[in-house]
């Protein structure tokens, strides 16, 4: 009885955490200033929230319920590959679509490899 109720604990604690975490990223996404460190913030601190979260709930049932859930091993593995990427894509189509980033922001490294990218094609069309 004492070993399934410290694994119950083990998984409560996870699934806070998680929760702690998701109450963080929210607050990040009210007070970033754009639209690169709000997204910085929901896919960031999300994908960890939700995979502790997760991380939580399987191990509850594989310790204290003696069940391991395929469904939220899979889960697990989806959110870990698709928010990252997905993020990284929105804002990648956000600097594309030539956003503007707030004005504390200090330098712009994307500039330096999706400038010269456009110089070239540019270049090339004038060569033909």
């Amino acid at each position: 009885m004492s070993g399934n109720v410290s694994f119950e604990h083990i998984g409560v604690f996870l699934i806070l955490i998680g929760s702690i975490l998701s109450v963080i990223s929210a607050i990040g996404l009210i007070r970033f200033p754009d639209v690169y460190t709000r997204a910085h913030a929901a896919t960031k601190t999300t994908t960890v929230a939700v995979l502790i979260t997760l991380v939580g709930v399987f191990l509850y049932f594989w310790l204290a319920e003696h069940f391991i859930s395929v469904r939220v091993m899979l889960v697990i593995l989806f959110v870990f590959l698709t928010a990252p990427v997905s993020g990284h894509l929105i804002l990648r189509a956000s600097y594309r679509a030539k956003v503007k980033m707030a004005d504390t922001t200090i330098e712009d490294e994307l500039k330096k490899v999706i400038q010269p990218k456009k110089q070239k094609k540019s270049k090339e069309k004038t060569d033909e």
